[in-house]
């Protein structure tokens, strides 16, 4: 997942939604039986025809297909027709399917910032207790905290991932640096004994709020306190932990974050060996390969995020979820293609075939942490947690990342810059918060 993944409803729909309720949309399917009785007790009878919206890339369409067949060998009386759509299209697609009541499909893959709003509108079966939750205990608790709403586990975790620090081993090596920093404070001294003992830049950040986001947890601080209903995102310790990002930018041991394609940038000269360190997550690794810093993939090193003045360390939790249409006809078909899409056996086949990190535990096996990267990130995911689960969380991100580059570019002191971006937050979008920072 990259950082675009985190786009939520747009900001009209997110007060819509706050209006809504499940009943409103009428979309329960009626003759369908919620239960999953059948499919528990007796899926061999289980048949029909089902449509799953798969929002892959092309490249991962191949192994989805591979899954499919596997599932409709194993269950020859039911039929899945699986539906590539464009993941920028899919949100609001399913949306005004689900609205219509017709085109939706039985079964979609969500992002994990889109569940909330989703539940919220009614447009999503309540899983718990249904074959297609199979074995929960055995899913991480991060990846599956994405997939609830109200009580109600509305999603079934089909990958995850989080940030990491990526480093240059050789570059490290060349400055007589050991391991990686531990801590913001480390971060910051490693980044200038790098620049004074080799000429290279220590780092550069990429200017999403996304990224901003371990700052802020290793300072204990967070976006909301959703069940307060306050905005925290300017609290004390959210600026000092901005104050550590923006001691990245000063003198020249790091290269400027670049104010427009900041991911782009960043990657490219991380690749290129021009920074030792970076922040980013696992679905960088194979560009990170690709560049000629890392020709020798052994050279790339991988460690958890740093901890900061608080002294624990945090980064945000993404991925994608399994979710079943709340107006399926036919869910005893789509349980039982949600159980199997997202057991162990499937998630790990993804994870060998097209580098996914599985969201159970069970599913990083010898075959799977034998890959660094992938064990590596196993290791970045138990410290990982969960933005806050509300409709339109991605639209919190847009604001937040014009704020921030302005934090970093120096237009704004972290102070001024968040209680801006507050501001902000009340007037357009959380309406019903307070402003607690």
């Amino acid at each position: 997942m990259r950082i675009k993944g985190i786009r939520g409803i747009s900001g009209v729909a997110l007060v819509g939604a706050l209006a809504l309720t499940v009943g409103a949309c009428g979309s329960d399917g009626g003759s369908s039986d919620s239960s999953g009785k059948k499919a528990a007790e007796d899926p061999q009878s289980v048949s029909g025809s089902i449509t799953w919206w798969d929002t892959s890339n092309e490249a991962e369409g191949p192994t989805y297909d591979k899954l499919v067949k596997q599932f409709q060998a194993e269950y020859p009386k039911i039929k899945v027709q699986r539906t590539p759509v464009s993941f920028d299209q899919a949100e609001q697609k399913f949306k005004t399917a689900a609205q219509n009541g017709k085109g939706a499909p039985d079964v979609i893959r969500t992002d994990v910032g889109w569940s909330a709003g989703f539940a919220n509108l009614g447009y999503l079966q309540p899983l718990d207790g249904t074959p297609a939750l199979d074995n929960p205990g055995d899913f991480m608790e991060g990846p599956l905290s994405t997939a609830k709403w109200k009580g109600e586990t509305v999603g079934v975790p089909q990958v995850t991932d989080t940030l990491g620090l990526l480093y240059n081993k050789e570059i490290f090596a060349k400055a007589g640096i050991t391991k990686p920093p531990a801590t913001w404070d480390e971060f910051v001294a490693t980044a200038k004994t790098i620049k004074q003992k080799t000429g290279v830049a220590g780092t550069q950040l990429n200017p999403e709020g996304y990224f901003s986001l371990p700052f802020l947890y290793g300072s204990g601080a967070d976006m909301l306190d959703v069940e307060g209903k306050k905005i925290t995102v300017n609290s004390p310790e959210a600026v000092k932990g901005m104050e550590t990002a923006v001691e990245l930018t000063k003198g020249d041991v790091a290269l400027k974050p670049a104010s427009t394609d900041g991911y782009v940038a960043a990657q490219t000269s991380f690749k290129d060996g021009k920074v030792a360190m970076v922040i980013n997550g696992p679905w960088s690794v194979s560009d990170d390969y690709s560049g000629k810093a890392f020709k020798d993939k052994a050279n790339l090193g991988i460690a958890n995020i740093p901890a900061g003045p608080s002294g624990k360390a945090a980064a945000p939790i993404g991925g994608h979820n399994y979710s079943v249409y709340r107006g399926s006809k036919n869910k005893d078909a789509a349980y039982l293609f949600v159980k199997f899409m997202a057991s162990a056996k499937s998630q790990e086949l993804t994870a060998k075939e097209i580098n996914t990190l599985p969201t159970r535990k069970s599913a990083y096996t010898p075959a799977v942490t034998a890959d660094p990267a992938k064990k590596a990130f196993q290791q970045a995911l138990t410290i990982a947690k969960s933005r806050p689960v509300i409709p339109g969380v991605g639209d919190l991100f847009v604001a937040f990342d014009q704020h921030y580059v302005k934090i970093l570019r120096g237009d704004k002191s972290p102070k001024d810059g968040l209680d801006g971006l507050a501001k902000e937050w009340k007037d357009k979008l959380l309406k019903d918060y307070e402003i607690g920072g």
